[in-house]
């Protein structure tokens, strides 16, 4: 069962990370830019102050006290949650703890790249494994629209600072982009990003759009189409679209294939469960389920035959 402590909480399924446990190191909605996207809500202590805003010391703690009770599996440790990470002055201690105390984990840092313009923070960060930054625009009038920063933050401001970054960061960047429609995904926007990616070169280009209520209602989701276009638009660039509303759609489109394929091979004759997953290549309790949603339309029954489940073309 997940962990929930005032800091520590999971491990949860990640999308982008697989199981993570995440480390919230900031109070809620503090954060020097305030996307008008985020499923947290409107950004409460709009800063670029770097404090102690968490005590190191409360973070060490709870860390040790999850990892030294026989946690349940862990792909990462993740620097995320309500607030921008890099504004506490004690990200490089939290880091250096992890990978000297507890070297079987990954670490991540999820990071809005403001404050990668401080040759000090680009520093602080440089043990993590994974960073990833967001990037949102190119244009200056898409930033302050779609991630509204904190006086004197400018889009060029954030794009020089992952620049220099990357220059002395051997670990694995995954760059995300939140797809806003009519926004940030014109067609001169696009070639402005596409540009800067093959410049920077990321290990991976994630897509995101809207699939939770933002914090501003007049943002709106990308289509799958429109999503698809642009990770085209971007080829032969490392793309991936990570957006649920994607991730559902293409699931359905598997389970709609794989259902089909049943049909057609049990029409020919009577086969296991197990045959199919061999098969198809999807595990068995996938195969069962979709078998279970064929049975009940009566599409298929079963039969048993020496101890062994087949199935076969209901007449």
């Amino acid at each position: 069962m997940p962990y929930k402590h005032s800091i520590v909480f999971g491990p949860i399924l990640s999308r982008r990370l697989g199981f993570s446990l995440g480390v919230d190191i900031i109070p809620m909605k503090t954060c020097s830019l305030d996307c008008a996207y985020c499923e947290c809500g409107k950004t409460t202590s709009h800063t670029n102050k770097r404090e102690e805003y968490v005590s190191i010391k409360q973070v060490i703690y709870e860390l040790d006290e999850f990892l030294n009770e026989d946690p349940p599996h862990i792909d990462v440790i993740t620097l995320s949650g309500s607030g921008e990470p890099t504004l506490n002055s004690g990200v490089e201690k939290i880091i250096s703890h992890i990978k000297t105390k507890y070297p079987q984990y990954k670490v991540a840092l999820l990071t809005n790249a403001v404050l990668l313009t401080e040759k000090s923070v680009r520093k602080e960060i440089l043990n993590a494994d994974f960073v990833l930054p967001s990037v949102d625009a190119i244009f200056e009038s898409s930033f302050q629209k779609i991630n509204r920063p904190v006086s004197g933050v400018s889009v060029n401001f954030v794009l020089d600072g992952l620049r220099e970054f990357v220059k002395i960061y051997n670990g694995i960047l995954w760059v995300e982009y939140f797809v806003v429609p009519k926004i940030n995904d014109s067609e001169a926007e696009l070639t402005g990003f596409k540009k800067y990616f093959e410049e920077i070169k990321p290990a991976r280009i994630q897509l995101n759009s809207l699939d939770r209520p933002p914090a501003f209602n007049w943002v709106k989701s990308a289509s799958i189409e429109r999503l698809l276009e642009i990770q085209n638009y971007f080829s032969p660039l490392p793309v991936e679209i990570i957006s649920r509303n994607f991730k559902i759609s293409t699931e359905k489109k598997v389970a709609t294939s794989i259902k089909e394929n049943i049909l057609k091979t049990v029409s020919r004759r009577p086969i296991t469960i197990e045959d199919i997953a061999a098969v198809f290549g999807h595990s068995i309790n996938e195969i069962q389920e979709i078998c279970r949603q064929l049975e009940e339309c009566n599409e298929i029954e079963k039969y048993i035959l020496n101890g062994q489940i087949y199935f076969k073309v209901k007449l």
